[in-house]
């Protein structure tokens, strides 16, 4: 006699059939992941591709000449320091001015919750004139420093005011929502538990907007390393002293260096993606533990 064995049950099926196979409530899987790689291939890996063999087509020694000469040294130390130090200004401020939209009513709210959107819509090329004109010596905010020897524009300091005007959006938004979910009931219970507001604020809000507050960072620093407008203009643009990267790929552009160009785009790029990875990392480590 042979033995019967019961039918499995759907759960079951489903659960050893590959991911691919898998049936959706919304048809259409492999049309909007074909539409999706296609569109990811030609918009960002075709381009990179093409960057890094146009890179490729040096010998190594000039490749190494090219990607870490001084000149090239000393713009990846400005294009990085600065968007690193203008993130942490953001990541530091942007914190206090999402809690005060978030958590207190104010006259002209409105207004300044878009001025906080201003970067996003104004022309990179203005936002630098216009940060040159005001810390330029002669500027409205330029003018009280000059008399005590201190020069914001054309120096390396105007740019991480350049790049901390362009960043400020990113942490901000990318917070709100979250501190729009962090109901007040958690401070209360904090407070009724004998918490500091000072505890309250180390213990409990900050681990809660901590995730978030890594990814805002991470988009104020990715879009600061590669920001060019608005530099350009309070930089003053001298070799060693304020030249971004950004710059010098445009110069080896304009001297038809394409190969040279295309090797300081892929350091950059590069050490990019190494500071992302270890970012999102750090978001996926704090998660397992949220």
């Amino acid at each position: 006699m042979t033995a019967t064995h019961p039918p499995e049950t759907a759960p079951a099926a489903a659960a050893r059939r590959p991911m691919f196979r898998r049936r959706s409530a919304i048809p259409g899987f492999s049309l909007t992941m074909g539409v999706t790689l296609s569109i990811l291939s030609l918009v960002v890996l075709v381009p990179l591709v093409a960057v890094a063999l146009k890179a490729s087509q040096q010998t190594f020694p000039e490749l190494l000449e090219a990607a870490f000469n001084a000149r090239a040294l000393t713009a990846y130390r400005l294009s990085f320091g600065a968007a690193l130090v203008a993130a942490l200004v953001n990541g530091v401020f942007g914190v206090l001015t999402c809690w005060a939209l978030v958590r207190y009513e104010f006259p002209l709210k409105s207004l300044v919750n878009g001025i906080i959107d201003l970067p996003f819509a104004l022309p990179t090329a203005v936002a630098g004139i216009a940060l040159a004109t005001l810390y330029a010596p002669n500027g409205w905010v330029g003018a009280l420093f000059a008399p005590s020897g201190i020069k914001i524009a054309y120096t390396p300091l105007g740019v991480v005011i350049a790049l901390t005007f362009i960043g400020l959006p990113f942490v901000v938004r990318t917070l709100e929502p979250v501190m729009r979910d962090l109901a007040h009931d958690v401070e209360e219970a904090a407070a009724s538990l004998g918490a500091s507001r000072l505890d309250t604020v180390l213990r409990v809000i900050l681990p809660a907007l901590g995730p978030a507050w890594l990814t805002g960072f991470a988009l104020a620093f990715a879009r600061g390393v590669g920001e060019y407008g608005s530099v350009i203009f309070i930089a003053g643009n001298m070799p060693y002293k304020s030249e971004i990267a950004p710059l010098l790929i445009v110069i080896e552009l304009e001297q038809y260096d394409y190969a040279g160009a295309a090797t300081v785009a892929v350091v950059m790029l590069g050490v990019s993606f190494l500071m992302l990875f270890f970012i999102n990392a750090i978001q996926a480590w704090a998660r397992r533990f949220s």
